[in-house]
């Protein structure tokens, strides 16, 4: 079988980003609640000028502290200190009205080297087939169905690894400044972080 040859076009192809021609995208979303710019901070110096972002960042760290996340320690010699940062977001409610405002340590895991850091980071998935079955199900027998939100689900998982993370920005122990958190339980952002919640031991009651 032999190809057909391909015949040249008889006109150069123009485009509107060949002669810088673009359409500038535009964002909508349904809500009567004006929604501003800035609304998030993306910088721990912005979010202290704010009250609601200072109580926010305060309700994290009172959650770290009361779940014995880290203790703090000198840093040892030739080890990984793993960086950290805060991320801000607003929770809001179907209507588009603020529900929340949610401030999170997060761990700089890309930092985090294998076979230190890390060993396994495998952890179970569901898959959104198996909870289409379930509701399904649920629905076709009239059971009632209940959703379940764990605060802080992470802070949940104990690590099995020696983990160091630097102190929160804006947030140093003014006694020892210099000293770093020997993690004693996952934070967001660490790659084995989800295996180590999914091995709590509770959920061997279920």
């Amino acid at each position: 079988m032999v190809p057909l040859p391909i015949e040249p076009r008889p006109y150069r192809m123009v485009t509107h980003s060949m002669n810088n021609i673009y359409k500038p995208k535009s964002l909508f979303m349904v809500t009567k609640h004006p929604l501003p710019l800035s609304l998030e901070p993306t910088s721990v110096t912005q979010a202290f000028n704010e009250s609601h972002w200072r109580a926010a960042m305060s309700s994290e760290l009172t959650a770290l502290m009361r779940h014995d996340t880290w203790h703090l320690v000198p840093p040892p010699k030739d080890c990984n200190i793993i960086g950290c940062k805060w991320v801000f977001r607003v929770k809001r409610f179907a209507d588009g009205s603020i529900d929340r405002f949610k401030a999170r340590v997060v761990a700089k895991g890309f930092n985090q080297r294998p076979g230190l850091d890390y060993t396994q980071n495998f952890s179970p998935v569901v898959k959104p087939v198996t909870i289409r079955t379930i509701l399904s199900v649920a629905v076709m027998h009239g059971w009632p169905l209940h959703q379940l939100d764990v605060n802080n689900a992470f802070l949940h998982g104990h690590l099995t690894e020696e983990v160091y993370m630097s102190q929160p920005p804006g947030f140093r122990d003014q006694s020892s400044p210099n000293y770093v958190c020997c993690l004693k339980k996952a934070i967001y952002g660490f790659k084995q972080a989800p295996r180590a919640w999914c091995h709590n031991p509770i959920f061997d009651l279920f």
